[in-house]
C-alpha cells in the first residue's frame, strides 16, 4: 500500500509517499480502508521536533485521525463496509496511524456514524470536532444564557467551536490577530470579532461590561492568565489548544493566578465513546452543520498539505484524499 513513513524529524520535505507492506490483522484491531483523513498541528510536531522524543519510535506512519470503511473486522464485532472514523488513543504516535491507504488500528478507537456528509466533509471532523464538542459541553457546560469567548477562532477547532456553540443559542465572541479575517468567523457564526492584538480585554469587557461566562482558549498558556481575567465570578475557562506554541506557564501561582470563584479546566480528546461520537453526529445532523475545508489535496501532495497549515494559510480543515 501507500503510505507516508516518517524516517526522522525536519521540514515538510522530509515526508514522501512510499510502498509498504499491508498490515497484518490480529485480535481486537480493525483494518480500515481509508477514504481521507484531515491534518492536525500536533502531526506537525511530531514531524518537526517531537519525534525525536524517547518514548517515540520511529519510522512511523503519522496520522491521528481518518474516516473510511471497514475492510477486515477480525473478532471485533465490526463487519466488512460499514462506514467509520477512527482518532486518536496512540495512532500515529504508538502505532502507525492514518497517512495511508490503510490502517490496522485498534477496535476501542474505531466508531460507527450515521452521516450523509460526503468522504471529504466527513474527514473535516472526527479530532478536530470532538475537541470542540468535548470543550463545550463536557467542560464549559455551554447554556443558552452563556457568553462565549473562542480565543483562537479562526483555526479548525476554533471554527467547529463557533458552529457548535451557535446550535445552543449562546452568544460567541471569536478572536482573531488579523483583522482581514473577520469575516471568517461571522460567517462560522460568531455574533461579535475581537482582535487580538494585547488590548482584548478591553475590546470583550467594552461589548459586554458585565464580563463573560465561559472562555474556550485554544492558544494556550501563553494567553492563559489574560482569559482567565475576563470571566466573571463562576465563570469557566477550558484550557483545550496550544496554537501560541507554548505548552507550559511559567511561574504559576493558581492562587494567585485563579481569580477567586473562576473555575479552570481541560480537555483532552484521548478518550472517545461511541456515545459521545453519536451526540456529536446528532448535532451536526440537527443543525446542518457543515466544515469548513481550506483545502483538499492527494496524499502524494502531503508535504504541501504540511507547508500549507505551517504558514498558517489554511482557513479551516486540510484534508487528504485517497479514494
Amino acid at each position: 500500500m501507500k503510505a507516508v513513513v516518517l524516517s526522522h524529524t525536519g521540514t515538510p520535505g522530509v515526508l514522501h509517499v512510499s510502498e509498504v507492506s499491508l498490515p497484518s490483522i490480529k485480535s481486537g484491531w480493525v483494518l480500515i480502508k481509508i477514504k481521507a483523513f484531515g491534518l492536525n498541528r500536533s502531526e506537525l510536531m511530531m514531524r518537526a521536533y517531537e519525534a525525536n522524543e524517547p518514548y517515540i519510535k520511529l519510522p512511523r506512519i503519522l496520522g491521528i485521525e481518518c474516516v473510511g470503511e471497514i475492510a477486515d473486522g477480525s473478532d471485533t464485532g465490526f463487519h466488512k463496509g460499514q462506514k467509520v472514523i477512527a482518532l486518536m488513543g496512540g495512532m500515529g504516535r504508538s502505532f502507525d496511524g492514518s497517512y495511508a491507504e490503510y490502517a490496522l488500528l485498534p477496535a476501542k478507537n474505531v466508531f460507527t456514524v450515521d452521516t450523509d456528509l460526503s468522504w471529504e466533509e466527513l474527514a473535516a471532523i472526527p479530532e478536530t470536532y470532538f475537541t470542540a464538542w468535548g470543550s463545550l459541553f463536557e467542560s464549559l457546560q455551554l447554556k443558552a444564557d452563556d457568553i462565549l469567548l473562542v480565543r483562537g477562532g479562526t483555526s479548525a477547532a476554533g471554527l467547529a467551536a463557533i458552529q457548535l456553540a451557535k446550535t445552543t443559542g449562546a452568544s460567541v465572541l471569536a478572536s482573531t490577530r488579523k483583522k482581514e479575517k473577520s469575516n471568517l468567523l461571522l460567517d462560522a457564526g460568531a455574533d461579535h470579532v475581537v482582535i487580538d492584538n494585547g488590548k482584548l480585554k478591553l475590546q470583550v469587557m467594552a461589548i459586554f461590561p458585565k464580563g463573560i461566562t465561559k472562555v474556550l482558549e485554544l492558544i494556550g498558556p501563553a494567553t492563559l492568565s489574560e482569559s482567565l481575567s475576563m470571566v466573571k465570578k463562576h465563570g469557566i475557562v477550558c484550557m483545550t489548544g496550544i496554537l501560541g506554541k507554548k505548552s507550559i506557564i511559567d511561574n504559576f501561582y493558581p492562587i494567585k493566578d485563579i481569580p477567586s470563584g473562576v473555575y479552570l479546566t481541560g480537555f483532552s480528546s484521548n478518550t472517545p465513546t461511541q456515545e459521545a461520537i453519536d451526540k456529536l453526529f446528532t448535532r451536526i445532523k440537527e443543525f446542518h452543520l457543515k466544515p469548513r475545508i481550506a483545502a483538499i489535496l492527494p496524499l502524494e501532495e502531503i508535504a504541501q498539505a504540511h507547508q500549507l497549515m505551517e504558514d498558517n494559510q489554511a482557513n479551516g480543515k486540510v484534508i487528504i484524499n485517497i479514494h
